[in-house]
């Protein structure tokens, strides 16, 4: 195995457990990586608030790969930001309106956008965009650069919101299932394997020298570009075929427990 120089993980279902937590041994952990010049970019489909708060001593130190893909910041410097434009957005909100029991949110850099009056989904979507406000009407434009509009369902994001808003894939926008819950839309150029590749490119560091870890659909570009891929025990079975290795659950801080295997040598 090359000396390895760039680890980026998928934060839920990847480095979190089940219960959002991150494993205790992540400390420990994270001195050896510093102290071998290896950089730790968490990359992930929340907003840049709702990851940063699990690395808040490091915080300046990493990476940070937010928005899947959209926004992406190196030592709390910005390496690159993505645009919706305002006419995509008002079209995609119009069409989640049509979806029955659908939430859509406008994720972007200051904050996040929803106008959904059910307080039981504001609860929920509040653990992943920690910095939100409610407007009348998303459709508006709103004074922030937007870089993704993250959409809910309460049985099945693949079931009920893909087949309504696949049609966006052809006016130069992305739709991926993110989550269960959740599907993504964003410009067709972004995507986590193309914030990693901005990240080797710009500290010039190879595929051959990442590891790289997910779980769900929206995390098959991130593994292409690193050599190390590993798809988590529980992650979807698409993830599995596309990763070269497979690591132990979230649950069970299949992350941590790979790296300390490297680590050690093994």
């Amino acid at each position: 195995m090359m000396d390895i120089k760039l680890i980026v993980t998928d934060m839920d279902g990847t480095f979190l457990n089940s219960k959002y937590e991150v494993s205790p041994d992540f400390p420990k952990v994270y001195e050896e990586l510093k102290k071998r010049d290896i950089l730790f970019v968490p990359a992930s489909g929340r907003q840049m608030s709702g990851i940063t708060k699990y690395f808040g001593d490091i915080e300046n130190e990493i990476g940070f790969i937010a928005e899947n893909g959209g926004y992406v910041v190196y030592k709390n410097e910005e390496v690159f930001a993505d645009k919706l434009s305002q006419k995509s957005i008002a079209d995609i909100i119009r069409t989640v309106r049509e979806i029955p029991d659908a939430r859509a949110v406008l994720s972007a850099r200051e904050s996040s956008y929803y106008e959904s009056t059910d307080q039981n989904f504001v609860d929920y979507f509040s653990q992943y965009y920690i910095e939100n406000q409610k407007k009348e009407d998303l459709t508006q434009e709103v004074d922030d650069s937007v870089f993704k509009i993250a959409v809910y369902h309460p049985v099945s994001a693949e079931e009920f919101l893909y087949p309504a808003l696949k049609k966006f894939e052809d006016e130069d926008l992305v739709v991926v299932v993110s989550g269960k819950y959740w599907l993504d839309i964003m410009n067709k150029h972004t995507n986590k394997g193309n914030a990693i590749e901005k990240l080797q490119k710009s500290l010039n560091i190879l595929p051959e020298q990442t590891m790289a870890f997910g779980d769900y659909l929206n995390d098959i570009e991130m593994l292409k570009n690193a050599h190390y891929s590993y798809a988590m025990k529980n992650a979807h079975p698409s993830v599995k075929e596309a990763a070269k290795y497979e690591a132990c659950s979230n649950d069970s801080f299949g992350v941590l427990e790979t790296i300390k295997t490297y680590l050690n040598g093994n």
